[in-house]
């Protein structure tokens, strides 16, 4: 579970951030996050939806202990980021789009480091090995170096690092942005199974399709604040708009430029 109590983050801000964003000249810091408060449960996957630059990726690094919040109060699997940040790490599986990787070594010698990390023993790390390399397609390019792979085959590669500990708790910051019709299926496919396992899933995103493939629960954020929380369920049912894309415009649409 992941529990999310008046979360608040704030950065400070250059001259030429002041300048693009149209802000006054004294102003020194903007709110990245603003009294963020969810809940995402196990068995359930857990939908973060905004645009970008609504604060969706500074939330989750809160989540995965990358940045500390300046209020407020997280946990993940009962464990606190401040105080029990060790613990947080080995409870958490965290993708992201942008995540670099060891460019000279082969896939396989990459999970086998990061399973190594974990004390994973060998025989379990070989069978969680095989189910996600067949799972995600992994197995054709396992000996290659990184180097010579393409993005979609890097961002599997990833994938495979970060579940490779068999997390009880899974993020995902928009891991299928830039990424083929293929490899982006391969992923839902392991969200989903995430989902069936049991484990607690928040996804983020700002395409409309993938939210509606995936959602249980989803919120809408715009500009560091909760605009709506609630079963997606709830979400469609109360909706004005015709679709989920116009349902979400008119949402942020008093908060929009």
């Amino acid at each position: 579970m992941i529990e999310i109590k008046d979360v608040s983050k704030s950065f400070k801000i250059t001259r030429k951030q002041k300048k693009e964003r149209g802000l006054p000249a004294g102003q020194r810091r903007i709110n990245a996050v603003n009294q963020v408060t969810l809940t995402c449960r196990p068995g359930r996957i857990f939908t973060l939806l905004g645009p970008n630059g609504a604060g969706k990726t500074t939330l989750l690094r809160m989540v995965a202990t990358m940045l500390k919040p300046d209020s407020g109060t997280i946990k993940v699997a009962g464990f606190d980021t401040r105080r029990q940040s060790q613990q947080v790490r080995r409870s958490i599986g965290f993708l992201t789009g942008s995540t670099e990787l060891y460019k000279r070594l082969t896939p396989r010698e990459i999970v086998r480091y990061y399973a190594s990390l974990f004390g994973i023993r060998r025989e379990v790390y070989e069978k969680r090995e095989k189910e996600l390399f067949d799972l995600l397609e992994i197995q054709e390019f396992a000996g290659k170096r990184v180097g010579k792979l393409s993005t979609g085959m890097k961002q599997k590669v990833s994938i495979a690092r970060t579940m490779i500990h068999d997390p009880g708790v899974v993020v995902f910051d928009e891991p299928t942005v830039g990424l083929d019709v293929l490899t982006s299926k391969n992923i839902i496919r392991l969200i989903r199974d995430c989902r069936d396992r049991g484990k607690t899933v928040i996804f983020s995103t700002h395409i409309m399709g993938e939210v509606g493939l995936l959602s249980d629960d989803m919120a809408i954020i715009h500009r560091g604040e909760i605009l709506y929380s609630g079963s997606f369920d709830e979400f469609l049912q109360r909706k004005k708009g015709r679709t989920i894309e116009d349902e979400f415009v008119r949402i942020i649409g008093g908060n929009h430029d």
